[in-house]
Formats: structure tokens, C-alpha cells, sequence
């Protein structure tokens, strides 16, 4: 398992590289309050990291955080549910 996290962390920073050495092109990136000289390369992997991030967010708040509150209330002590029985004759 290791070693596939290896290889994958590796191919990913290779891809990095890759994509900033061929799109070394100045840009300007106006933001409206503020302007941001770098190159394309940058650019795109920080808008490939910003797009990885807010989808993480997503996932996190419809998935694991609605998961996690039915693991949460599965997991309280039922309350008293034998003395709601009616006791047998």
C-alpha cells in the first residue's frame, strides 16, 4: 500500500512539473482588488488545487458529515426499551 501511494504522489508531482515547465507563459490574473503576475503553469495548478479543495469541501459536507451524525445516533443506549414490553404471563 505504501508503495502505491509512492508511485501515485510521485506521478502527481511529475504531472506538476510537467504542466508548469510547458505553460511558462507570463499572465496576469485580475481579481478585481488585486492583480497576479505568474505564469500559466501556476495558474492552472493552483486552479486545479483550489478545484480539488472546494470539491473535498463539498463531499465532506454532504457525505461524511451527515454519515458521521447516523453513526453518532446509532450509537446511543436505546432508552429503556424492555420497560416499554408488556411483561409476559
Amino acid at each position: 500500500m505504501r508503495l502505491i501511494r509512492l508511485l501515485v504522489a510521485l506521478s502527481c508531482l511529475a504531472v506538476g512539473i510537467a504542466i508548469g515547465a510547458l505553460n511558462a507563459q507570463p499572465v496576469a490574473l485580475d481579481m478585481g482588488f488585486t492583480t497576479w503576475h505568474a505564469t500559466l503553469g501556476v495558474c492552472v495548478l493552483v486552479a486545479l488545487l483550489i478545484g480539488v479543495l472546494i470539491g473535498g469541501l463539498v463531499i465532506s459536507a454532504s457525505v461524511v458529515l451527515p454519515l458521521r451524525r447516523r453513526l453518532r445516533l446509532a450509537g446511543r443506549p436505546v432508552a429503556d426499551a424492555t420497560a416499554a414490553e408488556p411483561l409476559e404471563r
